[in-house]
């Protein structure tokens, strides 16, 4: 933007530093030999990361060659140059480019570990390099005798199991696309989403253990398979192999790895679809988000070695589910030579303590998960400094804001000394737009620094930069891993109605975002379920951080259904009281008091409910935007689909309460 930003505020955010890399950390970071790599190969020397930033999202074309130069990226023909146009939506980046993402994660061979997959029962399995590369040759064979090539669809309706990964590589591998969903997916949940796609191949599951129960999921499968009207193949994954299943033309995983087969990779063009993901589907049918081997390859690796600090001598873990964007860059650790950890089970069963207990035993030297399940630690009064974590060198987190009592508790009851990397971003990139940074502090409750290439800057409503004050989050300039399209959206309608129409050729991510001077960031919530009051706006997540910290409060979910139409909507603020509590009066004044002292009096709910549950994705994420729209009278269907929730009963209470006010609305308006 020509417009210089507003400044306002300080020069940083958040509180008081937490950890600052010390020498030794920096001089050892992937980020520092890509500097001096800079300096050796360009003549281009930083001072500091945000001198490099500027760079990077000034001269986008050197900064995006410098990675695919730097990462020695193995084309099968050479980009003709490096952003055909410079523009949202329609950035062309590498023209002329081709290559494969597989090959490139099965690049390093050898008898190290590449892969390590763990379940809640004490299950372990073990990939080497070689394994890995050899049971990737054999699916590659497999599904090609299933008919598989360029540009056909295979699915997965599976866990988080070596197996998934070797199907997933094996697709990439012969230019098919891929796509996944968790187990724990309704059945029309998983036909919403892949149905669009019309798929050749699925592969699916019979049944999975969770928090100690196992869950048969035959009868779900045989649903999905009948309802993918072009479905030629099943392969199935036998856990719990209790009947036999009707899936029509259908193989067990062992018979698609039954033939050996050399290992090749398909050159694919640069915008050659690698995977589709998905929008959470909770404000209706999802999107189809359409991601390139190009652009996951690049954005992926600028990521995962320069931000996340990941390299061969790695052992890099993120919990998550086949169905969240963070198994893929999970997966993407095999990019760099990590050694990715997966686990497939309850981060809860049989306490929450089980993940810190793994993360002993495997060794683990970054540890992902999301801000929810750290909370839930703190809250729990987990202690993970009681296992030896000396290996650990990061944590990551994500899925929510973590607000600085978080930040906190992890140097205080994890390490002391790690680089806590609290990352936002989203599906639509795969990727995090604030990332971590080996080479700066971490402070409480203040995301490090904006990406790499990414230009991330702060609206105002009349799209003007600002600086030390909250705005919309957008991206000004482009990035390889934007969606390529929206599966069936031809004209690009809906893509351009998600990102675009709101500052014209600038992508409108949806977050609130306030960016300090040194380029720190604090995210305060999602732009649609903001509170705003009397005109004072805020973000959720500082509600959630006063809120959730009294005693009596398990859970919690604060809505604000007033709107430009409806400027006189409630403040509603739904509480889980802690296990055998209540919310009786005494709670009640505690909620009122802390938030008038320490939000606002503005922000005093106007109502405050006990429910049983507060509604979460399967990712973990709180429902604020479809419990609002309920509230404002949107059929439940329309607004959430139940399938993608953890508890879909959850949403029972909300529905139930949407009825009660608009009979009560219907009344008013019948007198």
């Amino acid at each position: 933007m020509a417009e210089e930003p507003r400044a306002a505020g300080s020069e940083t955010l958040g509180d008081p530093v937490l950890w600052t890399p010390d020498a030794a950390r920096r001089q050892s970071s992937q980020l520092s030999a890509y500097m001096a790599w800079l300096t050796d190969e360009a003549g281009l020397a930083f001072g500091s990361y945000q001198e490099l930033w500027r760079w990077s999202v000034t001269e986008l074309e050197e900064f995006w060659r410098s990675i695919w130069d730097y990462f020695e990226i193995r084309a099968h023909a050479p980009p003709t140059e490096v952003l055909a146009e410079r523009r949202m939506p329609g950035a062309r980046w590498f023209p002329g480019a081709t290559l494969n993402y597989a090959e490139h994660a099965l690049a390093r061979r050898g008898p190290e570990p590449a892969l390590v997959a763990v379940n809640e029962a004490g299950g372990r399995v073990v990939l080497s390099r070689d394994e890995l590369a050899a049971q990737v040759a054999r699916a590659r064979a497999g599904l090609r005798r299933l008919g598989v090539g360029r540009g056909d669809r295979v699915v997965a309706f599976l866990p988080n199991v070596a197996d998934t990964v070797v199907a997933f590589l094996a697709t990439a591998s012969l230019g098919a696309i891929w796509s996944s969903c968790s187990p724990e997916f309704g059945v029309s949940s998983v036909l919403d989403r892949f149905r669009q796609i019309e798929p050749k191949v699925l592969l699916g599951v019979d049944g999975y253990a969770y928090g100690g129960k196992t869950f048969d999921r035959g009868a779900e499968l045989e649903a999905i398979a009948k309802g993918l009207p072009t479905l030629e193949a099943t392969v199935l994954s036998t856990q719990l192999g209790t009947r036999k299943l009707e899936l029509g033309r259908s193989l067990s995983f062992d018979e698609l790895l039954s033939e050996s087969a050399p290992l090749t990779f398909e050159a694919m063009p640069f915008d050659h679809p690698l995977w589709v993901l998905y929008s959470s589907g909770t404000t209706g049918l999802p999107k189809a988000i359409v991601q390139g081997h190009g652009g996951i390859l690049l954005e992926h690796f600028k990521a995962l070695a320069l931000h996340c600090d990941l390299g061969p001598e790695d052992r890099f873990f993120w919990f998550s589910t086949t169905g969240w964007m963070m198994w893929n860059f999970l997966v993407s650790g095999l990019l760099v030579g990590s050694t990715i950890v997966l686990y497939d089970g309850s981060p809860a069963s049989p306490d929450l303590g089980v993940l810190w207990r793994m993360a002993e035993r495997e060794r683990l030297t970054y540890f992902g998960t999301s801000a929810p399940y750290l909370m839930a630690c703190r809250k729990a009064g987990i202690e993970p400094q009681r296992h030896d974590l000396t290996a650990l060198r990061s944590v990551g987190s994500t899925g929510a804001p973590l607000p600085p009592e978080g930040f906190e508790w992890v140097y205080e009851h994890v390490k002391s000394d790690l680089l806590l990397g609290s990352v936002s971003g989203g599906t639509d990139v795969c990727t995090a737009f604030a990332l971590s940074c080996p080479l700066l502090p971490v402070r409480a409750g203040s995301l490090q620094c904006a990406g790499l290439g990414c230009k991330v800057e702060a609206f105002d409503p009349e799209g003007r930069p600002l600086v030390g004050e909250v705005g919309e989050l957008v991206l000004t300039e482009p990035l390889p891993s934007m969606p390529l399209y929206f599966w069936g959206d031809e004209d690009g309608a809906r893509y351009h109605e998600s990102y675009f129409d709101t500052f014209e050729g600038v992508w409108r991510h949806g977050d609130w975002v306030e960016i300090a001077s040194d380029g720190s960031l604090v995210i305060s919530g999602r732009s649609d379920s903001t509170l705003n009051r009397g005109g004072v706006r805020m973000g959720t997540s500082e509600f959630y951080a006063v809120v959730e910290g009294i005693e009596g409060v398990a859970d919690s979910l604060v809505v604000d259904t007033s709107s430009p139409r409806e400027p006189e909507g409630k403040l509603w603020l739904f509480v889980v009281p802690a296990v055998g509590g209540t919310l009786d009066d005494e709670l009640r004044r505690a909620l009122v008091d802390a938030i008038r002292s320490r939000i606002s009096p503005r922000h005093v709910p106007d109502e405050i409910r006990a429910v049983r549950a507060v509604p979460r994705t399967l990712s973990g994420k709180k429902c604020e935007v479809p419990v609002k729209r309920i509230l404002g009278g949107v059929a439940p269907e329309l607004a959430v689909s139940r399938d993608t929730l953890a508890d879909p009963a959850a949403i029972d209470e909300y529905v139930a309460l949407a009825r009660e006010l608009g009979a009560a609305r219907e009344g008013i308006s019948g007198t």
